[in-house]
């Protein structure tokens, strides 16, 4: 919906979004540079122009060349939710300028950095201002909806005005199966009264502090090439180390992408899920509210136990 707003408010065709940024799996958003996509028409693809992410000077010459872009959309905290981190916030201010000198579009996708790096998400931690913003889930509180978010004269584009010719040629259509759900809406007004008024973030990020501290001192102690990064209650396991602040790693996308290769995260996943844990895929944890020392200790005690299965095994 994001997308078709921008192209409607623009007048113009195209998308850039960035290498393994994640926006859904319809036609436009799976869009891939290095390769076409099976079942994706070639003339949608050509809409979609996929850039490496975190060079400003090569999104600067893109826009400037090409008249026909509506928009850039990214994850704000880096690909896969900051796994593979961007410069923030030095990156996303020079976006929102080049973008906004272009007359292009800034779109942020905070399905899950939304109302979790901070009550405001990436756009209020860091203080810039989208166009347009995407989130998910969490404004039904965990039913299923979503919501496009931005500036009144681009999302006024859905709005009826009762003239025949605007609301049947010009306004922009947003059938749903989940439009107007009072169940997730009665959630979801809960879920963000919650999040404005309780130190639900605080509680999050607090636990998610003490887990990668955790983490961060068995990779020392066992010997084990790894580290963990990640920012809030956003946490990614690299089994590879750098010298980086345990935020922003620092590591260039493709070592980090090396060190998560599917046979060792595979194996850290198994080996924790038999130690009674469960992460996500490419080796991240996303700390709720809800855990507290006893699960954060627990999860210590399940990677310690796992590192040493995987050890072992000679995984690592």
């Amino acid at each position: 919906m994001a997308l078709r707003l921008a192209r409607a408010y623009t007048g113009k065709n195209k998308v850039v979004k960035f290498e393994e940024h994640f926006h859904g799996w319809h036609d436009y958003a799976i869009t891939r540079a290095d390769r076409p996509v099976p079942g994706v028409p070639a003339t949608t693809s050509q809409s979609v122009i996929v850039l490496p992410p975190g060079d400003i000077s090569l999104v600067e010459q893109k826009l400037a060349n090409d008249g026909d872009i509506a928009a850039v959309i990214l994850e704000p905290t880096g690909a896969h939710y900051g796994q593979l981190p961007l410069m923030v916030p030095q990156f996303l201010k020079d976006l929102r300028e080049v973008t906004r000198r272009y007359g292009v579009l800034l779109i942020f996708d905070e399905v899950v950095t939304g109302f979790r790096v901070s009550p405001g998400g990436a756009q209020g931690r860091f203080g810039i201002d989208p166009d347009l913003t995407t989130m998910a889930k969490i404004v039904a509180g965990g039913l299923p909806g979503g919501v496009v978010g931005g500036k009144a004269d681009i999302v006024d584009r859905i709005a009826f005005q009762n003239d025949p010719e605007w609301d049947t040629r010009q306004r922009i259509a947003h059938p749903g199966t989940f439009n107007a759900n009072p169940l997730s809406a009665a959630a979801g007004a809960i879920c963000l009264e919650m999040v404005a008024s309780q130190p639900i973030n605080q509680r999050a990020d607090a636990a998610a502090a003490q887990l990668k501290t955790g983490l961060n001192e068995i990779f020392t102690r066992m010997e084990v090439p790894g580290h963990a990064h990640g920012m809030a209650s956003l946490i990614h396991l690299t089994m590879k180390d750098c010298n980086c602040d345990r935020e922003l790693c620092t590591m260039s996308h493709q070592e980090i992408s090396g060190a998560a290769n599917a046979a060792v995260t595979g194996s850290l996943k198994r080996a924790l899920m038999n130690n009674g844990v469960d992460i996500m895929g490419r080796g991240s944890l996303i700390v709720s509210a809800t855990h507290r020392s006893e699960e954060v200790e627990r999860t210590l005690s399940a990677f310690e136990e796992s590192l040493t299965a995987m050890r072992r095994e000679g995984v690592v």
